[in-house]
């Protein structure tokens, strides 16, 4: 109660100050403190969060102080874009329950649809937290911590054996301590390791390019323990994103010892995950396919194990009519396995009982019409997304091109942002989306032109950051993910916030 009243007394003598301080609060809280569930939603296992209660509690003093003008709403053009964004995704909600019943309940969809608008709404309320220059140069230093911070922590899951709460799966969602083992991919405080990498590759470039301005070793400190964290995910997206980003930042700055020192350095620490070098040799393999000769049925031969990433059956490439011969015992036994699963579910489902040896007889005869042909296949993860999740998202696309199958219709997942947005919200919510993120990018890179003898790195570290998010965004729905989200919006916001300077007031930096 002594806290309350104090903010209280707080916000009556300066709503402002108190919005900073809650700002301060949100950029530790929210990557920091672990997806503990509030409350949990019916048809769906993410739930109202605790981050999500101080989320409301900062957009609550925003409010007050708009309506005490205590605090200032700059005019900016995604004043009318972003909420115009979310009018579209609300109405795509209802649209998909009332008209397509595409979701299980009216609450549902709106839980999907104004999760956007939490995100989104922190944009606002950080540019309009930043009263002066030194102030964002203040939170700027705070989000280096914050990231050295998450790393160090996701570092300690991996050797230290520091316990992780995830939420990959439902079972794991509601908070459950886990300790992960020498196989798992780390997730420091995050709910998953795509989340954890997806955070490190936005804001490295940022570490970057404020070492770049302050010449300062702490900030390339920084980058290096972010660095070893992101092998450490085993996010093959994220550490791509990585690669077409970081170096490619200082390049633009003419850092060519640097940008080679830190190519070394990825060389150097990469081989830290066997995990990650194993995903990435294993995205595409050359592997036997045995190939039905009546039907064309496909069958890999598959033994999934915890340390290893098998297989899809998704065949893109088949060597037509070389039939291979060097199979091993262990494939065969594989493929007449999954042939006598088919065969026991035929028969279930047909009402009929086999008996041992008439089963046997059928695997024999069904085998026998298989041959084993060479493939290209790409492994499990990347076959899941080819043939259920990126179809499924193109589906409800072509349901209702115009505003889509409504937020949550296609479950949490599409494992490609800007599919799902176009299967949840069509045309008119992905074009209204692209169009907030590009005038972002390019407000950081005129920005970047207008400073470029000083601030420059630092524009455009934020920039290539976005880019990364964006290259990320074709793997998984990173603009979707709660501690990612809302640390974007926070991050647009507070840089955006220079608009309302002047050149002068920039350049004391």
């Amino acid at each position: 109660m002594k806290l309350i009243k104090s903010l209280v007394e707080r916000f009556k003598k300066n709503p402002l100050n108190l919005l900073q301080i809650l700002v301060l609060g949100y950029i530790y809280l929210i990557p920091i403190w672990p997806k503990l569930p509030f409350k949990n939603i019916n048809y769906t296992y993410i739930a109202v969060r605790y981050e999500d209660l101080y989320v409301a509690l900062l957009v609550a003093v925003f409010i007050l102080g708009l309506l005490f003008r205590k605090i200032k709403l700059h005019n900016s053009p995604f004043l009318k874009l972003i909420p115009f964004y979310w009018l579209v995704v609300i109405i795509s909600a209802l649209v998909g329950f009332y008209v397509f019943h595409s979701t299980a309940t009216l609450q549902l969809s709106l839980l999907h649809a104004f999760r956007r608008v939490e995100y989104m709404i922190v944009f606002f309320v950080a540019a309009s937290s930043v009263s002066n220059i030194k102030q964002l140069k203040f939170y700027f230093n705070h989000l280096m911590m914050v990231l050295f911070l998450v790393s160090v922590y996701g570092i300690g899951q991996k050797f230290l054996g520091w316990p992780a709460i995830q939420t990959m799966n439902p079972h794991y969602s509601k908070g459950y301590l886990l300790t992960l083992d020498a196989n798992a991919r780390i997730s420091s405080t995050f709910g998953g390791h795509y989340d954890l990498a997806a955070f490190l590759v936005y804001l490295m470039p940022l570490s970057l390019g404020l070492f770049l301005v302050e010449r300062r070793m702490r900030y390339f400190l920084v980058f290096v323990t972010a660095l070893i964290a992101l092998i450490l995910t085993a996010s093959r997206a994220s550490y791509v994103a990585y690669l077409m980003t970081a170096p490619i930042f200082l390049l633009t700055q003419k850092r060519f010892r640097l940008m080679v020192l830190i190519i070394a350095l990825t060389v150097v620490l990469t081989p830290l995950s066997n995990n990650l070098t194993k995903r990435i040799n294993r995205t595409f393999r050359q592997d036997l396919v045995w190939v039905s000769k009546d039907t064309g049925q496909a069958i890999v031969p598959r033994k999934i194990t915890a340390d290893d990433l098998p297989a899809g059956d998704y065949v893109i490439k088949k060597t037509s009519g070389t039939e291979v011969q060097d199979q091993t015992p262990e494939q065969v036994q594989l493929v007449k396995a999954e042939i006598r699963e088919n065969i026991l579910e035929e028969a279930r489902q047909s009402g009929k009982e086999l008996t041992q040896s008439e089963l046997n007889q059928l695997v024999d005869s069904t085998f026998a019409n298989f041959a084993p042909v060479s493939s290209v296949l790409p492994d499990i993860s990347f076959a899941t997304r080819l043939q259920v999740e990126w179809p499924r998202a193109i589906k409800a696309f072509l349901k209702n091109p115009l505003i889509g199958s409504g937020t949550g219709s296609i479950t949490e997942a599409t494992d490609n942002d800007y599919l799902r947005s176009l299967g949840e919200t069509g045309l008119l919510g992905f074009g209204m989306l692209m169009l907030i993120l590009f005038k972002l990018q390019f407000f950081l890179f005129r920005k970047g032109r207008e400073f470029k003898n000083r601030l420059q790195p630092m524009f455009w570290g934020l920039m290539f950051g976005g880019l990364a998010l964006m290259i990320n965004a074709l793997y998984i729905d990173v603009f979707e993910a709660s501690k990612v989200a809302l640390m974007i919006w926070l991050t647009w916001g507070l840089i955006y916030s220079i608009e309302f300077f002047s050149q002068d007031e920039v350049s004391r930096w």
